[in-house]
């Protein structure tokens, strides 16, 4: 289901591209582009925590929401189609996240 969700919402985002700034706040972000996109996913993952830290569960549902949501922005503006990081989800399924650190740290080095 939230497979669906997230996919119908992506499309609606990628719809946006180029459209009228004045009539779309997602056509805003991409105009003004990816470090105002990347600064609502920062202010967003804050509130988020902050509502979590408040023990809202209300509000804690809302501030997902609105993560998500400039989440799947950042994604279509980077051009990274939601399939992308449900196939990194499932490739770590199953991992130690030490194990999927410790992958990552010596791809670094």
């Amino acid at each position: 289901m939230a497979d669906d969700t997230l996919g119908r919402l992506y499309a609606t985002i990628l719809g946006k591209r180029g459209a009228d700034p004045a009539a779309s706040y997602t056509a805003k972000l991409f105009a003004e582009g990816t470090p105002k996109i990347a600064q609502k996913v920062g202010e967003e993952a804050v509130e988020l925590v902050i509502e979590a830290l408040r023990k809202r569960p209300e509000r804690l549902v809302a501030e997902s929401a609105d993560l998500l949501y400039h989440l799947l922005v950042l994604w279509a503006d980077a051009g990274i189609a939601p399939d992308r990081i449900w196939a990194e989800l499932e490739r770590r399924e199953g991992v130690s996240g030490y194990a999927h650190v410790g992958a990552e740290q010596a791809k670094e080095t």
